[in-house]
């Protein structure tokens, strides 16, 4: 169990990080190839990213990241040294800058009572050579587990964000901690408490809190080991079985209206935004879908509603918009006759 204990204090200066980070999706993917936890969900991911390492040849490389950074109760704090750094050479930068003496007292405790292979030795002493082929790992294996998947991760990372926002600016503080119920729950006397392979306490002592969400985190949340680092609670997302399928289905549909007739009629953003409309959707689902920001969807919107492309509607507090017979007709490159 994880105890974190906090106060009002706490609370308000609870902090939600605004974009995935690279390096701690890294490490949980590296994780996931390690185990076969969300079956379902990660299953198809594991396989093609296997075969894309294999392609690359980047066998040796991902077993020797993996042998720092198991799928254990512990691994070091210095491969994730962000709590939201959305820039991967940003992460590797700080990787490669951190001390040595912390190098050495992680690395020590991960290989505590057992071999400790040579490039984890040479990492230990600060070997500059070794920090960066580890930078070069790290930034080889990104490529092929993590960033061809971006723009998924990035959409779900930020409808996370945004359900978030919209509790705290409805209820307040107390609001946005809620949303994080049942992966995190809070006693009577403030405590947050998580389900955690080790039993932990974190003190916060006036420190503001980083909730960071995490697309190939799974099942329970997980905070950096040493509880003098600014602290982090790192949590996963609800996913859906067939999330790959739908990615792959969106590029594809992406490269299909970059080619069509008529991008060069109304632009290659409102194709696309015409194109995914063959289904409802409300503004911030299309600015999802497409990751436009709210603004940019909602005026893309209105240009093809006033040209009679789509038809919109309002349902509650969102607006629902969907192709109209003409839309449909454009996209099917259906001439009409005056």
């Amino acid at each position: 169990m994880l105890r974190i204990h906090f106060t009002t204090e706490d609370l308000n200066r609870l902090r939600v990080a605004a974009q995935p980070d690279p390096l701690w999706e890294i490490v949980h993917s590296l994780h996931l190839l390690q185990n076969r936890q969300a079956a379902l969900v990660f299953d198809p991911w594991r396989r093609e990213v296997r075969a894309a390492i294999a392609r690359a040849g980047l066998t040796r490389t991902v077993a020797a990241l993996i042998r720092l950074c198991p799928s254990a109760a512990y691994f070091p704090d210095f491969l994730t040294p962000g709590q939201g750094i959305a820039d991967l050479e940003t992460g590797l930068d700080r990787i490669l800058s951190t001390p040595v003496s912390r190098l050495g007292d992680e690395l020590g405790r991960l290989y505590e009572g057992g071999p400790v292979p040579p490039v984890a030795r040479l990492l230990a002493q600060g070997d500059p050579r070794a920090l960066l082929r580890l930078g070069d790992a790290l930034r080889r294996y990104y490529a092929v587990a993590v960033a061809p998947y971006q723009e998924t991760i990035a959409s779900a990372v930020a409808a996370d964000r945004r359900g978030r926002g919209e509790a705290a600016l409805e209820y307040g503080p107390e609001g946005l901690l809620a949303t994080y119920s049942p992966v995190l729950s809070r006693r009577d006397d403030g405590t947050l408490e998580a389900s955690y392979p080790v039993e932990r306490e974190l003190e916060l002592r006036g420190r503001s809190l980083t909730m960071l969400s995490s697309f190939f985190c799974v099942r329970r949340p997980i905070a950096l080991a040493d509880p003098a680092l600014p602290p982090v609670l790192v949590h996963p997302l609800t996913l859906e079985p067939g999330w790959l399928a739908r990615h792959h289905a969106a590029g594809e549909a992406g490269e299909g209206t970059a080619g069509q007739p008529v991008a060069h009629l109304i632009g290659h953003t409102r194709t696309a935004v015409l194109d995914v409309l063959d289904r409802p959707m409300t503004t911030t689902q299309l600015g999802d879908t497409l990751r436009l920001t709210l603004s940019t969807a909602s005026r893309h919107a209105t240009v093809l509603r006033e040209a009679g492309l789509i038809a919109s509607e309002r349902r509650g507090s969102h607006v629902l918009h969907r192709r109209t017979t003409l839309g449909d007709a454009l996209m099917n490159g259906v001439a009409f006759a005056s």
